[in-house]
Protein backbone atom coordinates (compact mmCIF):
# COMPACT_ATOMS: atom_id res chain seq x y z
CA UNK A 1 0.00 0.00 0.00
CA UNK A 2 1.24 3.46 -0.85
CA UNK A 3 1.83 5.96 1.91
CA UNK A 4 -1.36 7.39 3.38
CA UNK A 5 -1.78 11.05 4.16
CA UNK A 6 -4.51 12.68 6.22
CA UNK A 7 -3.41 16.19 5.38
CA UNK A 8 -6.58 16.98 3.43
CA UNK A 9 -8.94 15.26 5.87
CA UNK A 10 -10.89 16.89 8.67
CA UNK A 11 -9.53 14.75 11.48
CA UNK A 12 -12.41 15.77 13.73
CA UNK A 13 -14.64 13.53 11.57
CA UNK A 14 -12.23 10.58 11.43
CA UNK A 15 -13.61 7.19 12.49
CA UNK A 16 -11.74 3.88 12.66
CA UNK A 17 -13.06 0.29 12.60
CA UNK A 18 -10.95 -2.78 13.26
CA UNK A 19 -11.95 -6.22 11.98
CA UNK A 20 -11.20 -8.49 9.06
CA UNK A 21 -11.78 -6.33 5.96
CA UNK A 22 -12.99 -7.55 2.57
CA UNK A 23 -13.79 -5.68 -0.65
CA UNK A 24 -13.38 -6.09 -4.41
CA UNK A 25 -11.73 -4.15 -7.22
CA UNK A 26 -12.71 -6.50 -10.07
CA UNK A 27 -14.87 -9.50 -10.94
CA UNK A 28 -13.32 -12.68 -9.49
CA UNK A 29 -14.61 -14.62 -12.50
CA UNK A 30 -12.15 -12.77 -14.70
CA UNK A 31 -9.35 -11.59 -12.40
CA UNK A 32 -7.29 -13.69 -10.00
CA UNK A 33 -6.48 -10.74 -7.72
CA UNK A 34 -9.98 -9.24 -7.66
CA UNK A 35 -10.48 -9.23 -3.89
CA UNK A 36 -8.73 -7.44 -1.04
CA UNK A 37 -8.67 -9.34 2.25
CA UNK A 38 -7.04 -8.16 5.48
CA UNK A 39 -7.32 -10.70 8.29
CA UNK A 40 -6.57 -7.97 10.82
CA UNK A 41 -7.78 -4.90 8.99
CA UNK A 42 -8.62 -1.28 9.57
CA UNK A 43 -11.25 0.85 7.85
CA UNK A 44 -10.89 4.62 8.15
CA UNK A 45 -13.85 6.91 7.52
CA UNK A 46 -13.79 10.72 7.29
CA UNK A 47 -16.85 12.89 6.73
CA UNK A 48 -18.95 9.92 5.60
CA UNK A 49 -16.45 8.65 3.04
CA UNK A 50 -13.71 6.04 2.99
CA UNK A 51 -10.28 7.46 3.79
CA UNK A 52 -8.41 4.15 3.68
CA UNK A 53 -8.79 0.41 4.12
CA UNK A 54 -5.95 -2.01 4.74
CA UNK A 55 -3.81 -3.91 7.19
CA UNK A 56 -4.23 -2.71 10.78
CA UNK A 57 -0.55 -2.70 11.75
CA UNK A 58 0.58 -1.01 8.56
CA UNK A 59 -2.09 1.69 8.60
CA UNK A 60 -1.59 2.34 12.31
CA UNK A 61 2.10 3.04 11.82
CA UNK A 62 1.41 5.36 8.89
CA UNK A 63 -1.19 7.30 10.84
CA UNK A 64 0.61 7.80 14.15
CA UNK A 65 2.77 10.63 12.92
CA UNK A 66 -0.15 12.58 11.44
CA UNK A 67 -2.87 12.28 14.05
CA UNK A 68 -3.27 15.21 16.41
CA UNK A 69 -4.93 13.09 19.06
CA UNK A 70 -5.39 9.44 19.83
CA UNK A 71 -8.00 7.93 17.54
CA UNK A 72 -10.74 5.81 19.09
CA UNK A 73 -11.00 2.50 17.26
CA UNK A 74 -14.32 0.63 17.10
CA UNK A 75 -13.27 -2.95 17.74
CA UNK A 76 -15.08 -5.58 15.66
CA UNK A 77 -12.33 -8.19 15.77
CA UNK A 78 -13.66 -11.68 15.04
CA UNK A 79 -16.07 -10.20 12.52
CA UNK A 80 -15.83 -9.09 8.87
CA UNK A 81 -16.29 -5.55 7.56
CA UNK A 82 -17.31 -5.27 3.93
CA UNK A 83 -19.26 -2.83 1.72
CA UNK A 84 -23.02 -2.80 2.20
CA UNK A 85 -25.05 -5.07 -0.05
CA UNK A 86 -26.60 -3.63 -3.21
CA UNK A 87 -30.00 -5.09 -4.18
CA UNK A 88 -30.81 -4.13 -7.77
CA UNK A 89 -34.46 -5.19 -8.07
CA UNK A 90 -37.30 -5.32 -5.50
CA UNK A 91 -40.77 -3.92 -4.80
CA UNK A 92 -41.45 -2.12 -1.55
CA UNK A 93 -45.27 -2.17 -1.99
CA UNK A 94 -45.11 -5.98 -2.02
CA UNK A 95 -43.68 -6.19 1.50
CA UNK A 96 -47.01 -7.18 3.02
CA UNK A 97 -47.75 -9.89 0.43
CA UNK A 98 -44.42 -11.71 0.50
CA UNK A 99 -44.91 -15.50 0.57
CA UNK A 100 -48.31 -15.46 -1.16
CA UNK A 101 -49.14 -18.70 -3.00
CA UNK A 102 -49.90 -18.78 -6.73
CA UNK A 103 -49.33 -21.17 -9.66
CA UNK A 104 -47.26 -18.65 -11.64
CA UNK A 105 -46.28 -15.05 -12.29
CA UNK A 106 -49.40 -13.75 -14.06
CA UNK A 107 -52.01 -15.16 -11.63
CA UNK A 108 -49.80 -14.05 -8.73
CA UNK A 109 -49.91 -10.49 -10.05
CA UNK A 110 -53.70 -10.49 -10.42
CA UNK A 111 -54.53 -12.25 -7.16
CA UNK A 112 -52.11 -10.55 -4.77
CA UNK A 113 -49.90 -7.86 -6.29
CA UNK A 114 -52.39 -5.48 -7.84
CA UNK A 115 -54.85 -5.47 -4.88
CA UNK A 116 -51.95 -4.85 -2.48
CA UNK A 117 -50.58 -1.96 -4.55
CA UNK A 118 -54.02 -0.31 -4.62
CA UNK A 119 -53.54 0.77 -1.00
CA UNK A 120 -50.62 3.06 -1.84
CA UNK A 121 -52.82 5.94 -2.87
CA UNK A 122 -53.00 6.54 0.91
CA UNK A 123 -49.89 8.52 1.95
CA UNK A 124 -50.04 7.23 5.53
CA UNK A 125 -50.08 3.61 4.38
CA UNK A 126 -47.28 4.22 1.89
CA UNK A 127 -45.17 5.86 4.59
CA UNK A 128 -45.77 3.05 7.07
CA UNK A 129 -44.68 0.38 4.59
CA UNK A 130 -41.67 2.40 3.40
CA UNK A 131 -40.40 2.80 6.96
CA UNK A 132 -40.68 -0.93 7.66
CA UNK A 133 -39.20 -1.85 4.28
CA UNK A 134 -36.08 0.29 4.75
CA UNK A 135 -35.56 -0.93 8.30
CA UNK A 136 -35.75 -4.50 7.00
CA UNK A 137 -33.19 -3.80 4.28
CA UNK A 138 -30.78 -2.32 6.82
CA UNK A 139 -31.35 -5.26 9.17
CA UNK A 140 -30.26 -7.53 6.33
CA UNK A 141 -27.22 -5.42 5.45
CA UNK A 142 -28.54 -3.82 2.26
CA UNK A 143 -27.52 -0.17 2.01
CA UNK A 144 -28.51 0.54 -1.62
CA UNK A 145 -31.43 -0.80 -3.65
CA UNK A 146 -33.24 -0.22 -6.92
CA UNK A 147 -36.86 -0.20 -5.80
CA UNK A 148 -40.25 -0.23 -7.52
CA UNK A 149 -43.07 1.89 -6.13
CA UNK A 150 -46.64 1.83 -7.49
CA UNK A 151 -48.39 4.01 -10.06
CA UNK A 152 -49.23 6.44 -7.26
CA UNK A 153 -46.83 9.41 -6.94
CA UNK A 154 -47.58 9.32 -3.21
CA UNK A 155 -45.74 5.99 -3.00
CA UNK A 156 -42.60 7.60 -4.46
CA UNK A 157 -42.70 10.60 -2.12
CA UNK A 158 -43.19 8.29 0.87
CA UNK A 159 -40.22 6.13 -0.07
CA UNK A 160 -37.81 8.95 -0.82
CA UNK A 161 -38.84 10.82 2.34
CA UNK A 162 -38.06 7.76 4.48
CA UNK A 163 -34.79 7.10 2.64
CA UNK A 164 -33.66 10.73 2.84
CA UNK A 165 -34.25 10.75 6.59
CA UNK A 166 -31.82 7.82 6.90
CA UNK A 167 -29.35 9.35 4.39
CA UNK A 168 -29.37 6.21 2.25
CA UNK A 169 -28.23 5.84 -1.36
CA UNK A 170 -31.50 4.60 -2.92
CA UNK A 171 -33.09 4.46 -6.38
CA UNK A 172 -36.82 4.30 -7.07
CA UNK A 173 -39.55 5.53 -9.36
CA UNK A 174 -43.25 5.61 -10.12
CA UNK A 175 -44.49 2.53 -11.97
CA UNK A 176 -45.92 3.16 -15.44
CA UNK A 177 -48.98 1.10 -16.47
CA UNK A 178 -51.58 2.30 -18.96
CA UNK A 179 -53.10 -1.03 -20.07
CA UNK A 180 -53.65 -4.67 -19.05
CA UNK A 181 -54.04 -3.84 -15.39
CA UNK A 182 -56.93 -3.00 -13.05
CA UNK A 183 -58.53 0.41 -13.57
CA UNK A 184 -57.53 1.43 -10.04
CA UNK A 185 -53.83 1.11 -10.98
CA UNK A 186 -53.97 2.43 -14.52
CA UNK A 187 -52.40 5.73 -15.54
CA UNK A 188 -52.26 7.23 -19.02
CA UNK A 189 -49.39 7.40 -21.47
CA UNK A 190 -48.91 11.14 -21.15
CA UNK A 191 -50.07 11.45 -17.54
CA UNK A 192 -47.72 8.72 -16.31
CA UNK A 193 -44.73 10.30 -18.04
CA UNK A 194 -45.67 13.77 -16.78
CA UNK A 195 -45.84 12.47 -13.19
CA UNK A 196 -42.52 10.66 -13.66
CA UNK A 197 -40.75 13.77 -14.90
CA UNK A 198 -42.11 15.86 -12.04
CA UNK A 199 -40.91 13.28 -9.50
CA UNK A 200 -37.56 13.00 -11.26
CA UNK A 201 -37.02 16.76 -11.07
CA UNK A 202 -38.03 16.74 -7.41
CA UNK A 203 -35.92 13.84 -6.17
CA UNK A 204 -33.13 12.86 -8.58
CA UNK A 205 -29.74 13.65 -7.02
CA UNK A 206 -31.40 15.29 -4.02
CA UNK A 207 -28.88 14.24 -1.41
CA UNK A 208 -28.28 10.55 -2.01
CA UNK A 209 -31.62 9.86 -3.77
CA UNK A 210 -31.72 8.79 -7.42
CA UNK A 211 -34.71 8.44 -9.74
CA UNK A 212 -35.61 5.53 -12.03
CA UNK A 213 -38.05 5.72 -14.94
CA UNK A 214 -40.09 2.58 -14.27
CA UNK A 215 -42.36 0.90 -16.84
CA UNK A 216 -43.60 -2.19 -14.98
CA UNK A 217 -43.06 -4.41 -18.01
CA UNK A 218 -43.88 -4.23 -21.70
CA UNK A 219 -47.36 -5.87 -21.50
CA UNK A 220 -48.73 -3.17 -19.16
CA UNK A 221 -47.63 -0.21 -21.26
CA UNK A 222 -48.96 0.85 -24.64
CA UNK A 223 -46.53 1.56 -27.42
CA UNK A 224 -47.22 5.26 -26.86
CA UNK A 225 -46.21 5.02 -23.20
CA UNK A 226 -43.07 3.02 -24.02
CA UNK A 227 -42.15 5.59 -26.66
CA UNK A 228 -42.57 8.44 -24.18
CA UNK A 229 -40.67 6.55 -21.48
CA UNK A 230 -37.78 6.01 -23.89
CA UNK A 231 -37.79 9.69 -24.80
CA UNK A 232 -37.77 10.65 -21.12
CA UNK A 233 -34.82 8.33 -20.55
CA UNK A 234 -32.94 9.94 -23.40
CA UNK A 235 -33.73 13.43 -22.09
CA UNK A 236 -32.31 12.53 -18.66
CA UNK A 237 -29.33 10.23 -19.37
CA UNK A 238 -28.09 10.38 -15.78
CA UNK A 239 -31.43 9.05 -14.47
CA UNK A 240 -32.08 5.33 -14.18
CA UNK A 241 -34.48 3.09 -16.05
CA UNK A 242 -35.77 -0.16 -14.61
CA UNK A 243 -38.24 -2.79 -15.75
CA UNK A 244 -38.78 -6.55 -16.11
CA UNK A 245 -37.82 -8.76 -19.06
CA UNK A 246 -38.20 -12.40 -20.05
CA UNK A 247 -39.05 -13.67 -16.58
CA UNK A 248 -41.61 -16.32 -17.46
CA UNK A 249 -42.50 -18.27 -20.62
CA UNK A 250 -46.18 -17.30 -20.45
CA UNK A 251 -45.11 -13.66 -20.16
CA UNK A 252 -42.75 -14.03 -23.14
CA UNK A 253 -45.57 -15.47 -25.24
CA UNK A 254 -47.85 -12.62 -24.17
CA UNK A 255 -45.27 -10.04 -25.23
CA UNK A 256 -44.92 -11.77 -28.61
CA UNK A 257 -48.69 -11.49 -29.14
CA UNK A 258 -48.72 -7.82 -28.16
CA UNK A 259 -45.63 -6.82 -30.16
CA UNK A 260 -45.62 -9.20 -33.15
CA UNK A 261 -43.19 -7.07 -35.17
CA UNK A 262 -40.45 -7.25 -32.51
CA UNK A 263 -37.77 -9.91 -32.81
CA UNK A 264 -37.81 -10.63 -29.07
CA UNK A 265 -38.97 -9.34 -25.70
CA UNK A 266 -35.77 -7.33 -25.29
CA UNK A 267 -36.13 -6.00 -28.80
CA UNK A 268 -39.34 -4.25 -27.68
CA UNK A 269 -37.34 -2.15 -25.24
CA UNK A 270 -34.52 -1.64 -27.72
CA UNK A 271 -36.96 -0.21 -30.26
CA UNK A 272 -37.89 2.56 -27.83
CA UNK A 273 -34.33 3.48 -26.83
CA UNK A 274 -34.45 1.82 -23.42
CA UNK A 275 -31.23 -0.18 -23.73
CA UNK A 276 -28.70 2.24 -22.27
CA UNK A 277 -26.28 2.74 -19.37
CA UNK A 278 -28.16 2.95 -16.04
CA UNK A 279 -30.89 0.61 -17.27
CA UNK A 280 -31.62 -2.41 -15.07
CA UNK A 281 -33.63 -5.40 -16.29
CA UNK A 282 -35.01 -7.83 -13.76
CA UNK A 283 -34.80 -11.60 -14.39
CA UNK A 284 -33.79 -11.98 -18.09
CA UNK A 285 -34.06 -15.76 -17.96
CA UNK A 286 -35.45 -16.39 -21.44
CA UNK A 287 -33.02 -14.38 -23.58
CA UNK A 288 -30.99 -15.50 -26.56
CA UNK A 289 -27.41 -14.57 -27.44
CA UNK A 290 -28.54 -11.70 -29.66
CA UNK A 291 -30.40 -10.13 -26.71
CA UNK A 292 -27.43 -10.57 -24.41
CA UNK A 293 -25.07 -9.09 -26.97
CA UNK A 294 -27.27 -6.00 -27.34
CA UNK A 295 -27.38 -5.60 -23.57
CA UNK A 296 -23.60 -5.77 -23.35
CA UNK A 297 -23.17 -3.31 -26.23
CA UNK A 298 -25.48 -0.79 -24.55
CA UNK A 299 -24.24 -1.42 -20.96
CA UNK A 300 -27.74 -2.51 -19.97
CA UNK A 301 -27.60 -4.61 -16.81
CA UNK A 302 -29.34 -7.71 -15.50
CA UNK A 303 -30.66 -8.11 -11.96
CA UNK A 304 -30.59 -11.85 -11.18
CA UNK A 305 -33.49 -12.81 -8.87
CA UNK A 306 -33.04 -16.46 -7.84
CA UNK A 307 -35.45 -16.74 -4.91
CA UNK A 308 -38.25 -15.19 -6.95
CA UNK A 309 -37.51 -17.31 -10.02
CA UNK A 310 -37.63 -20.49 -7.97
CA UNK A 311 -40.70 -19.43 -5.99
CA UNK A 312 -42.74 -18.61 -9.12
CA UNK A 313 -41.25 -21.44 -11.16
CA UNK A 314 -40.01 -19.00 -13.78
CA UNK A 315 -36.77 -20.74 -14.73
CA UNK A 316 -33.02 -20.87 -14.11
CA UNK A 317 -30.77 -17.94 -14.96
CA UNK A 318 -28.07 -18.70 -17.54
CA UNK A 319 -24.83 -17.46 -15.99
CA UNK A 320 -22.70 -18.97 -18.75
CA UNK A 321 -24.67 -17.28 -21.53
CA UNK A 322 -24.63 -13.89 -19.81
CA UNK A 323 -20.91 -14.06 -19.03
CA UNK A 324 -20.08 -15.13 -22.59
CA UNK A 325 -21.50 -11.87 -23.92
CA UNK A 326 -20.20 -9.71 -21.05
CA UNK A 327 -23.55 -8.45 -19.74
CA UNK A 328 -23.23 -6.47 -16.47
CA UNK A 329 -24.67 -8.68 -13.69
CA UNK A 330 -25.89 -8.14 -10.14
CA UNK A 331 -27.98 -9.95 -7.53
CA UNK A 332 -31.46 -8.98 -6.36
CA UNK A 333 -34.06 -10.25 -3.91
CA UNK A 334 -37.17 -9.24 -5.92
CA UNK A 335 -39.30 -9.02 -2.76
CA UNK A 336 -42.20 -9.88 -2.73
CA UNK A 337 -41.91 -12.55 -5.48
CA UNK A 338 -38.58 -13.13 -3.81
CA UNK A 339 -38.87 -14.85 -0.46
CA UNK A 340 -36.23 -13.03 1.61
CA UNK A 341 -34.81 -9.54 2.09
CA UNK A 342 -31.45 -11.16 2.86
CA UNK A 343 -28.78 -11.00 0.17
CA UNK A 344 -27.05 -13.90 1.94
CA UNK A 345 -30.15 -16.04 1.41
CA UNK A 346 -30.24 -14.78 -2.17
CA UNK A 347 -26.65 -15.98 -2.65
CA UNK A 348 -27.69 -19.34 -1.22
CA UNK A 349 -30.33 -19.76 -3.93
CA UNK A 350 -28.15 -18.25 -6.68
CA UNK A 351 -25.55 -20.92 -6.00
CA UNK A 352 -28.16 -23.67 -6.39
CA UNK A 353 -29.60 -22.13 -9.55
CA UNK A 354 -26.10 -22.08 -11.06
CA UNK A 355 -25.53 -25.73 -10.12
CA UNK A 356 -28.88 -26.76 -11.62
CA UNK A 357 -27.84 -24.95 -14.80
CA UNK A 358 -24.57 -26.98 -14.77
CA UNK A 359 -22.21 -24.21 -13.73
CA UNK A 360 -20.46 -23.29 -10.49
CA UNK A 361 -20.70 -19.97 -8.66
CA UNK A 362 -17.85 -19.41 -6.16
CA UNK A 363 -18.53 -17.49 -2.98
CA UNK A 364 -16.12 -14.73 -4.06
CA UNK A 365 -18.22 -14.15 -7.19
CA UNK A 366 -21.45 -14.06 -5.20
CA UNK A 367 -20.14 -11.44 -2.78
CA UNK A 368 -18.76 -9.45 -5.70
CA UNK A 369 -22.16 -9.50 -7.45
CA UNK A 370 -23.81 -8.29 -4.23
CA UNK A 371 -21.39 -5.36 -3.81
CA UNK A 372 -19.12 -4.00 -6.56
CA UNK A 373 -20.99 -5.93 -9.25
CA UNK A 374 -24.17 -4.10 -8.29
CA UNK A 375 -22.37 -0.75 -8.23
CA UNK A 376 -20.87 -1.36 -11.67
CA UNK A 377 -24.22 -2.43 -13.08
CA UNK A 378 -25.66 0.85 -11.79
CA UNK A 379 -22.72 2.93 -13.11
CA UNK A 380 -21.86 3.79 -9.50
CA UNK A 381 -18.36 2.38 -9.23
CA UNK A 382 -16.32 4.98 -7.39
CA UNK A 383 -19.37 6.05 -5.40
CA UNK A 384 -20.37 2.81 -3.63
CA UNK A 385 -19.51 -0.88 -3.77
CA UNK A 386 -15.97 -1.07 -2.39
CA UNK A 387 -13.52 0.67 -0.07
CA UNK A 388 -11.45 2.69 -2.52
CA UNK A 389 -10.62 6.13 -1.03
CA UNK A 390 -13.41 8.63 -1.60
CA UNK A 391 -16.24 6.13 -1.89
CA UNK A 392 -19.27 6.64 0.33
CA UNK A 393 -18.90 4.82 3.62
CA UNK A 394 -21.76 2.34 3.38
CA UNK A 395 -20.57 -0.83 5.09
CA UNK A 396 -21.70 -3.79 7.13
CA UNK A 397 -20.26 -5.98 9.87
CA UNK A 398 -20.78 -9.72 9.38
CA UNK A 399 -20.61 -12.14 12.30
CA UNK A 400 -19.31 -15.64 11.39
CA UNK A 401 -20.52 -16.82 14.81
CA UNK A 402 -24.06 -15.47 14.49
CA UNK A 403 -25.64 -18.90 14.95
CA UNK A 404 -24.30 -22.08 16.56
CA UNK A 405 -24.15 -23.92 13.24
CA UNK A 406 -22.48 -21.04 11.41
CA UNK A 407 -19.96 -20.64 14.23
CA UNK A 408 -19.11 -24.34 14.18
CA UNK A 409 -18.67 -24.37 10.39
CA UNK A 410 -16.71 -21.10 10.33
CA UNK A 411 -14.20 -22.42 12.85
CA UNK A 412 -13.41 -25.26 10.47
CA UNK A 413 -12.92 -23.23 7.31
CA UNK A 414 -9.43 -23.25 5.79
CA UNK A 415 -9.62 -20.33 3.37
CA UNK A 416 -11.44 -17.04 2.82
CA UNK A 417 -13.43 -18.71 0.02
CA UNK A 418 -14.64 -21.42 2.42
CA UNK A 419 -15.55 -18.84 5.05
CA UNK A 420 -17.54 -16.74 2.58
CA UNK A 421 -19.24 -19.84 1.23
CA UNK A 422 -20.36 -20.77 4.74
CA UNK A 423 -21.72 -17.23 5.24
CA UNK A 424 -23.60 -17.38 1.94
CA UNK A 425 -25.11 -20.82 2.49
CA UNK A 426 -25.80 -20.62 6.24
CA UNK A 427 -26.16 -16.89 6.85
CA UNK A 428 -29.23 -14.67 7.04
CA UNK A 429 -30.30 -11.44 8.75
CA UNK A 430 -28.83 -12.68 12.06
CA UNK A 431 -25.37 -12.59 10.45
CA UNK A 432 -25.52 -8.80 10.10
CA UNK A 433 -24.09 -7.41 13.32
CA UNK A 434 -24.20 -3.76 12.20
CA UNK A 435 -25.02 -1.62 9.18
CA UNK A 436 -23.55 1.82 8.46
CA UNK A 437 -24.71 4.41 5.91
CA UNK A 438 -22.38 7.29 5.05
CA UNK A 439 -20.36 6.44 8.13
CA UNK A 440 -23.33 6.46 10.51
CA UNK A 441 -24.61 3.40 12.37
CA UNK A 442 -28.15 2.81 11.09
CA UNK A 443 -28.73 -0.75 12.33
CA UNK A 444 -27.31 -2.72 15.21
CA UNK A 445 -28.26 -6.30 15.95
CA UNK A 446 -28.30 -5.55 19.65
CA UNK A 447 -30.64 -2.62 19.06
CA UNK A 448 -28.21 0.04 20.26
CA UNK A 449 -27.55 2.94 17.88
CA UNK A 450 -24.72 5.21 19.07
Amino acid sequence: MSALSLSHIDQSTLQAYRASVLHFSADPAHHADAHHWHEDGLLLIADGKVAAAGDYQQLSLQLKSELKAELKIHDYRGKIIMPGFIDTHLHYPQTDMIASPAPGLLPWLETYTFPTERKFSDPAHASNVAEFFLDELLRCGTTTAMVYCTVNPTSVDAFFTASEARNLRMVTGKVLMDRNCPDFLQDTAEGGIRDSEELLKKWHKRGRQLYAITPRFAPTSTEEQLQLAGELAQAYPDAYLQTHAAENLDEVAWVKSLFPSSRSYMDVYDKYGMLRPRSMYGHCIWLDNHDRKRMAETQSAIAICPTSNLFLGSGLFDFVGADAEGVPLSLATDVGGGTSFSMLQTMNEAYKVARMATTYLPAMRMFYLATLGGARSMQLEGTIGNFMPGTEADFIVLDPKATPLLARRSERTESVEELLFALALLGDDRTISATYAAGKLVHSRDGVLL
